[in-house]
């Protein structure tokens, strides 16, 4: 399906991509169920927490160099972006030079909400031209904004040729979506829309690789292979992203995050996306390349490349399995990256006793099979028995953990340690996803995963005083939530 650039706001992925939010059955299972799009959004009928969209479309656009945000919301919608002390962490870690972020709210009260807010707007975007001096402005919508109904767009075109630099209004309202990572799409869809330009020349040795914060992984992988690396979109500056349409391929370390651009970039500008899964573990890494080489004529290089890099680590990969030997562990990240943590799991000779991704696709921008990583995972390794979808509901997660009883737990979002911790798991935080990327990133995994769980015996301690706020009933009753959703295989 063609990804729509003429409409100001980005199609929901519950209408686009079909996503769900609850699923219990196996892995095999939701891959067969996804391919006739059988399972159905619904809600909970208890949420003991959440994020929103919004929140999601602030953390890639408040990394970008040289962009002002104004958040047209109340003030506690800006709540996210009151610190960047991470942001200082991560640009250190890539070598660059550390920046702030830069972000004023219209701040909507009670009587805006009746007479309209847009002069508010207007304001807060003077002001942050004259601020900041930006090189672009992104202007975030909120649930208050859209009830209101405020022209956001006819402002934003209105101060473009005013102010001389791109306004682009982000549609990322919370309410327009569950699925939180639905604020990823509207910011690229606001970037494509207004930002990027039309190619002034292709570089044949530019490959766009559309990730999160992280260290500079992926420099020296591609520089084996004679090709640079354009990192997008955190810590890129404005006029980078504008010719992000030059790169001879587009290619992502996720599918949740970066289909949607890596696709809408091919359909207007012809850069072609990397399709193959994110290289996370031994083979996928070895596609990934392959298919890298194609778009850029490295053909007759990535064969030596691929036999020289499994040499190398072919004596560390079997050192880290064997201290790993037995080992049973329980992923629990965002849709497809939690399928490549699991690939990798499997390659360090883990026993994967259960996998729980925050939601799931039931179909990929573009219906691509070759990005169906859950797909892949499932041909090449086999069913997992105990597969969720769940969005960080630590009512439910507690007595999945309890019932598996994993000898580790690896999570992507730094709050649901604190969850494997209270229940005796050694957890392992994936936080930098660039550190486990490519050959050496297995090694550097399994080597985490190890001395997590020489941790087993201080975990289990702090486990042993902690007092849950469930009743030993919920606890020990059979999880019949998913059940009473219509999701359960």
């Amino acid at each position: 399906m063609a990804i729509n650039l003429a409409t100001a706001d980005v199609e929901p992925r519950e209408r686009r991509l079909k996503a769900v939010l609850t699923y219990q059955g196996s892995a095999n299972d939701l891959n067969e169920r996804s391919k006739t799009q059988s399972l159905k959004t619904t809600t909970r009928p208890f949420q003991q927490c959440s994020d929103c969209s919004e929140m999601c479309a602030s953390t890639l656009s408040e990394c970008i160099r040289g962009a002002a945000i104004v958040t047209h919301s109340p003030i506690g919608c800006a709540a996210t972006s009151a610190g960047d002390g991470p942001l200082d962490v991560v640009t250190k870690a890539r070598g660059v030079e550390s920046q702030r972020t830069q972000v004023i709210c219209s701040n909507i009260e009670e009587r805006d909400t009746i007479y309209g807010a847009l002069e508010k707007l207007r304001g807060a975007i003077e002001e942050a031209y004259r601020r900041f001096s930006p090189s672009v402005i992104f202007v975030q919508s909120s649930c208050a904004a859209a009830i209101i109904g405020d022209d956001i767009e006819s402002l934003t075109d209105e101060m473009t040729e005013e102010l001389g630099i791109p306004v682009a209004a982000v549609f990322c309202e919370g309410f327009k979506s569950r699925i939180w990572t639905t604020g990823f799409d509207a910011v690229f869809h606001a970037i494509l829309r207004k930002v990027v330009k039309p190619p002034r020349q292709r570089q044949g040795d530019l490959v766009n690789i559309f990730n999160f914060l992280g260290g500079d992984t992926f420099t020296p992988l591609l520089g084996k292979m004679g090709l640079r690396v354009n990192y997008l979109v955190p810590l890129a500056d404005v006029d980078t992203i504008s010719h992000m349409s030059e790169a001879a391929c587009s290619a992502h370390i996720c599918e949740t995050l970066a289909g949607y651009i890596a696709t809408g970039l091919e359909q207007q500008y012809g850069v072609p996306e990397v399709k193959a899964a994110a290289p996370f573990g031994i083979r996928w890494t070895d596609e990934w390349l392959r298919e890298i080489a194609r778009h850029t004529g490295r053909e007759d290089v990535v064969e030596d490349v691929i036999a020289t890099e499994h040499a190398r680590i072919e004596p560390e990969l079997e050192r880290v399995k064997k201290k790993l030997k037995g080992t049973r562990v329980y992923i629990f990240a965002g849709d497809s990256y939690a399928h490549s943590l699991t690939n990798m799991a499997l390659d360090l000779g883990l026993e994967p006793v259960g996998v729980t991704t925050l939601h799931h696709d039931q179909r990929t921008d573009g219906d691509l099979d070759s990005l169906n990583t859950l797909g892949h995972l499932v041909a090449a390794r086999g069913d997992i028995e105990n597969f969720t979808v769940c969005n960080r509901q630590p009512y439910q997660m507690v007595k999945t953990l309890r019932r598996l009883k994993p000898d580790l737990l690896i999570v992507r979002h730094m709050h649901m340690t604190i969850l494997g911790t209270k229940l005796g798991i050694p957890t392992v935080l994936e936080g930098d996803v660039n550190v486990s990327a490519g050959y050496d990133g297995v090694i550097k995994l399994g080597d985490r995963l190890y001395q997590a769980l020489q941790t087993k015996r201080l975990i289990q301690n702090i486990a042993d005083h902690v007092e849950w706020p469930y009743s030993d009933w919920w606890l020990e009753e059979e999880d019949d939530v998913y059940r009473k959703e219509g999701h359960r295989a």
